[in-house]
Protein backbone atom coordinates (compact mmCIF):
# COMPACT_ATOMS: atom_id res chain seq x y z
CA UNK A 1 0.00 0.00 0.00
CA UNK A 2 1.45 3.34 -1.02
CA UNK A 3 0.21 6.89 -0.94
CA UNK A 4 1.89 8.60 -3.89
CA UNK A 5 3.32 11.82 -2.50
CA UNK A 6 2.43 15.28 -3.68
CA UNK A 7 5.77 16.67 -4.84
CA UNK A 8 4.78 20.12 -3.61
CA UNK A 9 4.41 18.73 -0.08
CA UNK A 10 8.14 17.95 -0.01
CA UNK A 11 9.53 20.78 -2.14
CA UNK A 12 10.56 22.68 1.00
CA UNK A 13 12.35 19.72 2.65
CA UNK A 14 16.10 20.09 3.17
CA UNK A 15 16.68 17.57 5.96
CA UNK A 16 15.65 13.95 5.41
CA UNK A 17 15.53 11.79 8.56
CA UNK A 18 15.25 8.01 8.34
CA UNK A 19 14.73 5.37 10.99
CA UNK A 20 16.80 2.26 10.31
CA UNK A 21 15.15 -1.07 11.15
CA UNK A 22 12.15 -1.94 8.98
CA UNK A 23 12.48 1.46 7.30
CA UNK A 24 15.67 1.60 5.23
CA UNK A 25 15.23 -2.11 4.62
CA UNK A 26 11.74 -3.66 4.30
CA UNK A 27 9.98 -5.67 6.99
CA UNK A 28 10.07 -8.90 4.98
CA UNK A 29 13.88 -9.02 5.13
CA UNK A 30 13.27 -9.85 8.80
CA UNK A 31 16.69 -8.73 10.04
CA UNK A 32 15.10 -7.56 13.27
CA UNK A 33 13.96 -11.08 14.12
CA UNK A 34 17.61 -11.92 14.81
CA UNK A 35 17.89 -8.97 17.19
CA UNK A 36 14.60 -9.97 18.78
CA UNK A 37 15.88 -13.48 19.51
CA UNK A 38 19.13 -12.12 20.94
CA UNK A 39 17.24 -9.79 23.27
CA UNK A 40 15.02 -12.63 24.47
CA UNK A 41 18.10 -14.76 25.15
CA UNK A 42 19.69 -11.88 27.07
CA UNK A 43 16.64 -11.38 29.29
CA UNK A 44 16.34 -15.14 29.83
CA UNK A 45 19.96 -15.45 30.93
CA UNK A 46 19.92 -12.27 33.02
CA UNK A 47 16.82 -13.15 35.02
CA UNK A 48 16.82 -16.95 34.80
CA UNK A 49 13.50 -17.02 32.94
CA UNK A 50 12.12 -19.54 30.47
CA UNK A 51 12.11 -18.27 26.91
CA UNK A 52 8.39 -17.47 26.74
CA UNK A 53 8.45 -15.57 30.04
CA UNK A 54 11.59 -13.73 28.98
CA UNK A 55 10.03 -12.70 25.68
CA UNK A 56 6.85 -11.51 27.37
CA UNK A 57 8.88 -9.30 29.74
CA UNK A 58 11.04 -8.09 26.86
CA UNK A 59 7.97 -7.00 24.91
CA UNK A 60 6.42 -5.33 27.96
CA UNK A 61 9.56 -3.25 28.47
CA UNK A 62 9.60 -2.41 24.75
CA UNK A 63 6.01 -1.24 24.87
CA UNK A 64 6.30 0.65 28.16
CA UNK A 65 9.71 2.28 27.70
CA UNK A 66 10.30 2.52 23.93
CA UNK A 67 13.08 -0.11 23.97
CA UNK A 68 13.77 -3.32 25.84
CA UNK A 69 17.12 -1.78 26.77
CA UNK A 70 15.56 1.17 28.58
CA UNK A 71 13.31 -1.14 30.60
CA UNK A 72 16.26 -3.32 31.59
CA UNK A 73 18.27 -0.25 32.60
CA UNK A 74 15.45 1.11 34.75
CA UNK A 75 14.44 -2.13 36.43
CA UNK A 76 17.68 -4.13 36.50
CA UNK A 77 20.53 -1.64 36.13
CA UNK A 78 22.20 -3.44 33.23
CA UNK A 79 25.25 -2.26 31.28
CA UNK A 80 23.79 -0.80 28.06
CA UNK A 81 26.95 -1.28 25.99
CA UNK A 82 27.02 -5.00 26.75
CA UNK A 83 23.35 -5.33 25.87
CA UNK A 84 23.75 -3.49 22.54
CA UNK A 85 26.76 -5.59 21.57
CA UNK A 86 24.96 -8.84 22.26
CA UNK A 87 21.63 -7.75 20.75
CA UNK A 88 23.33 -6.75 17.48
CA UNK A 89 25.49 -9.86 17.14
CA UNK A 90 23.63 -10.81 13.97
CA UNK A 91 24.20 -11.90 10.37
CA UNK A 92 23.96 -8.86 8.09
CA UNK A 93 24.34 -11.04 5.00
CA UNK A 94 20.55 -11.27 4.78
CA UNK A 95 20.77 -7.70 3.45
CA UNK A 96 21.94 -7.09 -0.10
CA UNK A 97 22.93 -3.86 -1.88
CA UNK A 98 19.94 -1.78 -2.98
CA UNK A 99 21.33 0.34 -5.80
CA UNK A 100 18.01 2.00 -6.65
CA UNK A 101 17.39 3.03 -3.03
CA UNK A 102 20.92 4.39 -2.79
CA UNK A 103 20.47 6.47 -5.94
CA UNK A 104 17.15 7.84 -4.67
CA UNK A 105 18.59 8.83 -1.28
CA UNK A 106 21.66 10.39 -2.89
CA UNK A 107 19.47 12.49 -5.21
CA UNK A 108 17.40 14.01 -2.39
CA UNK A 109 18.20 17.71 -1.98
CA UNK A 110 19.85 18.55 1.33
CA UNK A 111 21.12 16.49 4.25
CA UNK A 112 20.24 12.90 5.15
CA UNK A 113 20.37 11.33 8.59
CA UNK A 114 19.77 7.96 10.21
CA UNK A 115 17.97 8.37 13.55
CA UNK A 116 17.77 5.01 15.31
CA UNK A 117 17.03 3.47 18.69
CA UNK A 118 19.84 1.04 17.90
CA UNK A 119 23.59 1.65 17.94
CA UNK A 120 25.83 3.46 15.47
CA UNK A 121 27.65 0.20 14.74
CA UNK A 122 24.39 -1.58 13.93
CA UNK A 123 23.30 1.27 11.66
CA UNK A 124 26.67 1.33 9.92
CA UNK A 125 26.69 -2.44 9.38
CA UNK A 126 23.14 -2.48 8.00
CA UNK A 127 23.54 0.62 5.82
CA UNK A 128 26.88 -0.64 4.50
CA UNK A 129 25.30 -3.99 3.59
CA UNK A 130 22.57 -2.08 1.74
CA UNK A 131 25.22 -0.02 -0.06
CA UNK A 132 23.75 3.28 1.17
CA UNK A 133 25.97 4.27 4.10
CA UNK A 134 27.96 6.89 2.18
CA UNK A 135 24.79 8.83 1.32
CA UNK A 136 24.15 9.88 4.93
CA UNK A 137 25.60 12.90 6.72
CA UNK A 138 25.41 11.36 10.19
CA UNK A 139 23.88 8.69 12.42
CA UNK A 140 22.11 9.60 15.67
CA UNK A 141 21.81 6.54 17.88
CA UNK A 142 20.59 5.47 21.31
CA UNK A 143 23.94 6.39 22.90
CA UNK A 144 23.75 9.95 21.55
CA UNK A 145 20.21 10.03 22.98
CA UNK A 146 21.57 9.18 26.47
CA UNK A 147 19.72 5.87 26.13
CA UNK A 148 16.32 7.61 26.07
CA UNK A 149 14.61 6.17 22.98
CA UNK A 150 12.10 7.52 20.54
CA UNK A 151 9.26 8.45 21.00
CA UNK A 152 10.52 10.64 23.90
CA UNK A 153 10.33 14.33 22.98
CA UNK A 154 13.68 15.12 24.61
CA UNK A 155 15.40 12.70 22.26
CA UNK A 156 14.05 14.46 19.18
CA UNK A 157 15.11 17.78 20.72
CA UNK A 158 18.67 16.44 21.18
CA UNK A 159 18.82 15.31 17.57
CA UNK A 160 17.38 18.55 16.16
CA UNK A 161 19.66 20.73 18.31
CA UNK A 162 22.81 18.74 17.48
CA UNK A 163 22.27 19.05 13.75
CA UNK A 164 20.47 22.41 13.79
CA UNK A 165 17.51 20.97 11.94
CA UNK A 166 14.72 23.36 10.99
CA UNK A 167 11.80 21.01 11.52
CA UNK A 168 9.56 23.04 9.23
CA UNK A 169 11.92 22.06 6.41
CA UNK A 170 12.36 18.40 7.35
CA UNK A 171 10.73 15.02 6.77
CA UNK A 172 10.88 11.82 8.81
CA UNK A 173 10.45 8.21 7.69
CA UNK A 174 9.56 5.59 10.32
CA UNK A 175 7.94 2.17 10.66
CA UNK A 176 6.27 2.88 14.04
CA UNK A 177 3.32 5.28 14.10
CA UNK A 178 4.03 6.48 17.65
CA UNK A 179 7.54 7.57 16.65
CA UNK A 180 6.06 10.06 14.17
CA UNK A 181 3.85 11.90 16.64
CA UNK A 182 6.54 14.29 17.93
CA UNK A 183 7.95 14.98 14.45
CA UNK A 184 4.49 15.96 13.27
CA UNK A 185 3.98 18.35 16.19
CA UNK A 186 7.38 19.90 15.32
CA UNK A 187 6.19 20.62 11.78
CA UNK A 188 7.91 17.78 9.92
CA UNK A 189 6.42 15.83 7.06
CA UNK A 190 5.81 12.28 8.28
CA UNK A 191 5.97 9.05 6.26
CA UNK A 192 5.13 5.64 7.73
CA UNK A 193 6.70 2.51 6.25
CA UNK A 194 4.26 -0.39 6.16
CA UNK A 195 5.01 -4.08 5.60
CA UNK A 196 4.01 -5.42 2.21
CA UNK A 197 2.34 -8.30 4.01
CA UNK A 198 0.25 -7.40 7.06
CA UNK A 199 0.79 -10.76 8.81
CA UNK A 200 4.43 -10.13 9.68
CA UNK A 201 5.57 -12.33 12.59
CA UNK A 202 7.32 -9.70 14.68
CA UNK A 203 4.72 -6.94 14.53
CA UNK A 204 2.77 -6.21 17.70
CA UNK A 205 -0.81 -4.92 17.55
CA UNK A 206 0.16 -1.49 18.91
CA UNK A 207 2.81 -1.11 16.17
CA UNK A 208 0.23 -1.03 13.38
CA UNK A 209 -1.47 1.99 11.87
CA UNK A 210 -4.92 2.88 13.22
CA UNK A 211 -7.60 5.39 12.25
CA UNK A 212 -6.48 7.54 15.17
CA UNK A 213 -3.01 8.12 13.74
CA UNK A 214 -3.80 11.49 12.17
CA UNK A 215 -0.18 12.57 12.55
CA UNK A 216 0.92 10.32 9.66
CA UNK A 217 0.97 12.30 6.41
CA UNK A 218 1.82 9.44 4.05
CA UNK A 219 2.16 5.66 4.13
CA UNK A 220 4.17 3.44 1.83
CA UNK A 221 5.45 -0.11 1.60
CA UNK A 222 7.94 0.91 -1.11
CA UNK A 223 10.48 3.46 0.14
CA UNK A 224 12.44 3.50 -3.11
CA UNK A 225 9.34 4.10 -5.20
CA UNK A 226 8.16 6.81 -2.83
CA UNK A 227 11.46 8.69 -2.99
CA UNK A 228 11.76 8.30 -6.76
CA UNK A 229 8.29 9.78 -7.16
CA UNK A 230 9.50 12.89 -5.32
CA UNK A 231 12.41 13.20 -7.74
Amino acid sequence: MTDLPEKADFAHVRDWVFDLDNTLYPHHVDLFSQIDRNMTAYVSQLLGLEREDARALQKRYYNDHGTTLKGLMIHHGIDPSDFLERAHAIDYNVLSPDIELGEAIKALPGRKFIFTNGSVRHAEMAARALGILDHFDDIFDIVAADYVPKPAGDTYDKFMALHRVDTTHAAMFEDLPRNLLVPKTLGMKTVLLLPKEQNQTFIEAWETLSDEDKHVDYTTSDLTGFLRHLL
